[in-house]
């Protein structure tokens, strides 16, 4: 799992829990049929509006060895399921997550290009850890 950070045309943050593909170096994500409270997502108003956005995955452990976290900020797009390319994501999905191979999302796609990687993980040489970016 990962958290989706976009921002709505007032500058005001949102932030969501994604399931996630990564292809190359672009994040997928779907819009799924867990139940939500609506289906105008604010997350696909605010890539409409902005779509610099920020995707964060980490690992938290109480033996902080083992922590970790890893962020790709690009460019977001909302993809209509049905587009070229869009039976692959959801193939790629549902190898993740057992639960898109019975119950294959229909809502759109969000994809992010990713323009920058950056993490951390815990360094045994280093008791603060090691960090790094790279430019796509």
């Amino acid at each position: 799992m990962a958290r989706l950070a976009t921002v709505d045309g007032k500058g005001h943050p949102h932030l969501v829990p994604i399931v996630f593909v990564v292809i190359g170096d672009v994040v997928w994500s779907a819009v799924d049929r867990k139940p939500k409270s609506t289906r105008a997502l604010k997350r696909l108003a605010n890539i409409g509006v902005n779509p610099s956005v920020s995707v964060l995955a980490d690992h938290y452990d109480d033996d902080w060895t083992q922590l970790w976290w890893v962020r790709a900020d690009g460019e977001a797009v909302v993809v209509p399921i049905g587009e070229p390319g869009t039976a692959e994501v959801l193939d790629a999905l549902a190898t993740k997550y057992p639960q898109y191979a019975a119950d294959r999302p229909t809502g759109p796609l969000v994809r992010v290009a990713v323009t920058r990687w950056s993490g951390w993980e815990h360094s045994p040489s280093r008791a603060e850890g090691t960090s790094g970016t790279v430019s796509g």
